[in-house]
């Protein structure tokens, strides 16, 4: 399994990339990199202000190609499988006051 190393030095881009409507959570990874759909991944996350990474695995639901629609950015959709972390909790805490905001993310 891929392990990819995700450091969000500030709560709007998480916000951005956060995907609350996963059962589990899960996150818009900025990447030129190609992915498969289900293809299994290891995320090591850096969350802002955060002394450590945490480790979540997951498997790809969502793919961005390059020159989407609405200018977003390539990447892929990961949804989390395996979080004994808690990186669910953690993001929904830093982000809870931007969740109902509106403003756009980069996969709704």
């Amino acid at each position: 399994m891929q392990e990819l190393l995700i450091d969000f030095e500030d709560l709007r881009e998480l916000y951005k990339c956060y995907m609350p409507y996963l059962k589990n959570g899960g996150l818009f990874i900025r990447t030129n990199m190609q992915y498969e759909m289900g293809e299994s991944l290891a995320l090591r996350i850096t969350l802002p202000d955060a002394l450590e990474d945490d480790l979540v695995s997951g498997k790809v639901t969502w793919i961005t190609g390059q020159g989407s629609q609405n200018s977003n950015p390539p990447g892929v959709g990961v949804s989390f499988i395996d979080d004994k972390a808690h990186v669910k909790d953690k993001i929904e805490k830093l982000v809870l006051d931007m969740l109902h905001s509106g403003d756009r993310t980069y996969t709704m």
